[in-house]
């Protein structure tokens, strides 16, 4: 019997969905609690064959998949992917490689290169978001010069010094609504819109889901982004434009806990089913 360890330092309802769709599935699970666990090369022993990571904390979550992987065990994500995933700069460069339809963006550090982004990026609005960040959390739609300083001003004083990187992105009008596809493998497994009349529709800011049909547009360029980021269990943001699909995130520790039921798809019991074949592998 396979037996799968879950890297996690918080019980959500995903977690509880993963053990409840391991259990339909024969499978012996073990919860890893990040936080009560030494990651000592000398002492620790991997009982298990395979890890999924699901913590909420993206440095936890790097080091503990950091230290499994020396130990070769299977790590779902691997930290190559995470390492892009977590990063929204080096998320956007590595679209950009392999040709996947993203908005344009540019990494600044001062106003001065802010003001020039803004004309290389088509004017106002523009976007700026921590390069590390998730849950919609300190984005800004920058609308003026004013505002542009205003905020940079903010980082620059009160941020730490990650937040003095700035990542900033072209602004996409969007139909009230953005998607968030789930990949497993390369391959979409199911998809939903999310809804909000702000313009941010993160779920964790109040979006409203419901099921998006899987176009052969859709699968195409899910596929296309897994490839660009190394693959995994994956959700992807996408807007859609007059051109087509873009790709606006990518995110390696995937949150389904409301896309399930509008979809009528075992996501959990999919993340399970990734997870074996990559302990098969």
């Amino acid at each position: 019997m396979t037996r799968l360890a879950v890297l996690t330092d918080l019980v959500r309802r995903e977690e509880k969905r993963i053990l409840e769709a391991a259990g339909e599935r024969g499978v012996d699970v073990l919860m890893l609690d990040i936080g009560a666990t030494v990651f000592d090369p000398e002492t620790f022993r991997p009982h298990f064959d395979v890890a999924l990571e699901r913590s909420i904390s993206t440095v936890r979550g790097k080091y503990a998949v950091a230290f499994l992987e020396s130990l070769g065990v299977p790590v779902v994500n691997a930290s190559r992917t995470a390492r892009i995933c977590e990063d929204k700069f080096l998320t956007s460069l590595a679209l950009r490689a392999n040709g996947v339809p993203s908005p344009g963006f540019a990494m600044v550090f001062t106003v001065e290169q802010a003001r020039r982004a803004v004309d290389d990026l088509g004017g106002f609005p523009v976007v700026v978001k921590p390069a590390l960040g998730s849950w919609g959390r300190l984005l800004a739609r920058i609308n003026d010069q004013d505002a542009l300083e205003a905020v940079l001003e903010h980082k620059d004083v009160l941020g730490t010094p990650p937040q003095k990187a700035i990542y900033m992105q072209e602004y996409v009008r969007k139909p009230g609504r953005d998607i968030r596809a789930f990949i497993a493998g390369g391959e979409a497994v199911c998809a939903v819109y999310r809804e909000s009349s702000h313009w941010i529709t993160n779920t964790a800011r109040g979006g409203r889901v419901s099921n998006c049909p899987l176009t052969g547009e859709l699968r195409k360029t899910c596929r296309r982004t897994a490839d660009a980021v190394g693959g995994g269990l994956l959700a992807v943001d996408l807007f859609e434009t007059p051109g087509g699909l873009s790709v606006n995130e990518v995110n390696h520790t995937m949150e389904f806990k409301n896309s399930e039921d509008p979809t009528g798809i075992d996501i959990a019991g999919a993340v399970v089913d990734y997870c074996l074949r990559a302990a098969a592998a």
